[in-house]
């Protein structure tokens, strides 16, 4: 009986373990990008708006980034930058897709 509760003790946590391990998803992947994005070109980023699969099996994430703060906030400055990682989440390239003002609708 005190076999079974250990068997089943040691099965569960290595479930947890398994559970609780850093997966290299969508989640790394977004984070992954807006850091090393910013520390490139200096900007803050402000949101992430795509992540998919590259064929690879690395990422390709759309960072959207604050370039020029305003006041009044609408007419900030903002940006989409395509960022694409590997599968560890190193980024391999990013560009800037567009440039756009806060307040003004997409087209």
């Amino acid at each position: 009986m005190a076999d079974q509760r250990s068997a089943r003790a040691g099965g569960s946590s290595t479930a947890t373990r398994r559970r609780s391990a850093p997966k290299k998803g969508p989640e790394h992947a977004a984070r992954a990008a807006c850091q090393s994005l910013e520390g490139l070109i200096g900007h803050r980023t402000e949101g992430v708006s795509a992540v998919r699969r590259g064929d690879d099996g690395g990422w390709c994430v759309v960072v959207d980034v604050l370039e020029v703060a305003r006041i009044p906030d609408t007419t900030s400055l903002l940006a989409s930058y395509e960022v694409l990682l590997d599968r560890d989440g190193e980024l391999l390239e990013y560009r800037r897709l567009r440039r756009y003002r806060r307040g003004a609708a997409d087209e």
